[in-house]
């Protein structure tokens, strides 16, 4: 145990006590939760931009949609993490915002899965392409998830942080973990999700209403509450974690009121300012390093969302050829490229995962972090402007068939397929380095300036959330104006994320 004592004689000399005995077990145990929330992402990005324009959403407006879950990111992150920084439950710091959470997450899925068949019954009807109501319980759902998935995630980090005990090595080891088990979540996910007969398991999922494609979401979802109950329920027995009794709270929440800047500017008491008073201050009192850190998360999630959010439409449209609502043929080469580009997403997914696991091992070789990421970064902006080479081979060899057969409808040769998949591996290698090194070094800075874990993680969520909501608008608009093609969204990601490997090398510390 360590004991931490106030050095100023004008204070008074009080201890508080700081688990520092955790094993690369229990850290293994907590990272898992990141395994039981990225299963339900998985979905998500895979498959719920096809189920949208399904529920009769035009594929421009798609985009908009995903601004559910950046705008409630927005609030939601820093607020839990402040709350979980000061939070003097009996059961702890972080797991009562994880347990809400994963209830928050059950009811979130159930609306989504089930939105079809609550949008009939209320009277949507079947022979309408848009469904409005089974429109607005996604929505509902869609946004409820975002939260839910905030309420675990971050409090989850910030528990690994807490139990890392303030040793960097810990603490990169920890969250390459979670990095580790968000791809293992994709995995199961994408491996579920592109397998067509898993709603047999659930046979009650197929409705008048939810066709089979809308079956297999549902039947995914429902798995997807037993999986995170599951593993929650292990980490609340399993896991022990420093409870902060009130009287301890008020004396180290007056130690750091002493040491604040604004103390100094007439800010007599802080606990009397609102949360977001106290967000403002924390944004306005950013170290430099955490600053670069947040310009260069946010121009590495512009060249990321791009592909996260567009990918498996990338290949049902410009690789595959496809259109959702056109004739059977397109609507047929649309669903098997959003098949195979769920496909691709495992061999994403499992690269990822490989890359996670010798992070660390790569980041001694290149001697810091910044090397390691700044490469990572310009990894993913080769590779977004490969999607466009890519759909110009594909678009070459239909006209070339279509030439010589006369047969416009058809999927693209074998090596057009092969580039595709290669394109979905070689995205794991950057992804693994977003998934864990801007956490990691925003722990660290977190330390150093005396930020409360959750909170500055929560304030590292905004340059995420920022660039979706960012992303989202101009994408959809992009794709208004290049008659749906999602090549001009994948155009400005490569440019962020060039920009981003440059920022890293030059403006992060080593």
């Amino acid at each position: 145990m360590v004991f931490l004592e106030f050095e100023d004689p004008t204070l008074p000399q009080r201890a508080y006590d700081v688990d520092t005995s955790s094993s690369v077990k229990k850290l293994t145990l907590v990272a898992s939760i990141a395994a039981a929330v990225q299963y339900g992402w998985a979905l998500q990005l895979s498959l719920l931009t096809p189920y949208i324009q399904l529920l009769g959403v035009p594929h421009e407006w798609a985009a908009f949609v995903w601004l559910c879950g950046p705008i409630s990111g927005l609030v939601v992150q820093p607020t839990i993490g402040h709350y979980s920084d000061n939070c003097t439950s009996r059961f702890g710091r972080r797991r009562p915002f994880l347990v809400i959470g994963a209830f928050l997450l059950c009811i979130a899925v159930l609306l989504i899965g089930f939105a079809a068949d609550i949008g009939i019954s209320l009277g949507d009807s079947l022979d309408n392409i848009t469904k409005p109501r089974a429109v607005a319980f996604f929505v509902i759902g869609f946004w409820i998830l975002d939260i839910s998935n905030n309420m675990i995630q971050g409090p989850c980090r910030a528990l690994l942080a807490d139990l890392s005990a303030n040793n960097d090595a810990k603490l990169m080891v920890a969250n390459a973990l979670f990095a580790f088990f968000m791809a293992v979540g994709n995995i199961i996910g994408y491996s579920l999700g592109s397998y067509m007969e898993f709603y047999k398991f659930f046979p009650f999922t197929k409705t008048e209403a939810c066709d089979l494609y809308c079956a297999n979401l549902k039947s995914c979802f429902f798995l997807s509450i037993i999986f995170v109950i599951g593993v929650m329920v292990l980490v609340v027995l399993l896991v022990k974690e420093e409870v902060i009794s009130e009287n301890v709270y008020q004396q180290a929440s007056y130690y750091q009121e002493y040491q604040d800047n604004y103390y100094r500017n007439g800010y007599r008491d802080q606990d009397q300012l609102s949360f977001f008073g106290q967000l403002a201050l924390a944004l306005g009192n950013l170290s430099k390093p955490m600053r670069n850190l947040l310009i260069v998360t946010t121009l590495n999630w512009i060249g990321w969302f791009p592909f996260t959010m567009f990918s498996t439409d990338w290949m049902g449209k410009e690789v595959y050829g496809g259109q959702v609502n056109g004739t059977p043929e397109q609507i047929s080469l649309y669903h098997m490229g959003v098949w195979a580009g769920t496909k691709g997403l495992i061999l994403y997914v499992v690269s990822l995962g490989v890359v996670s696991l010798f992070l660390e091992t790569w980041i001694r070789l290149l001697g810091n972090v910044k090397r390691v990421w700044g490469m990572c970064n310009f990894i993913l902006a080769i590779c977004m402007v490969m999607t466009i080479y890519i759909s110009n081979m594909a678009f070459k060899a239909r006209s070339n068939i279509s030439n010589i057969t006369g047969i416009k409808e058809i999927g693209p040769p074998m090596n057009v397929k092969v580039s595709a998949m290669a394109l979905f591996t070689t995205l794991g290698i950057p992804q693994a380095a977003t998934y864990s090194i801007p956490f990691a070094l925003a722990s660290v800075y977190s330390n150093e300036s005396g930020t409360g874990q959750a909170l500055g993680l929560g304030v590292v969520n905004l340059a995420i959330v920022i660039p979706q909501m960012f992303v989202a608008i101009v994408s959809g608009l992009l794709d208004e104006s290049f008659d749906g093609s999602n090549l001009p969204a994948f155009s400005m990601g490569a440019v962020a994320a060039g920009l981003s490997g440059v920022f890293a090398l030059v403006l992060l510390k080593a």
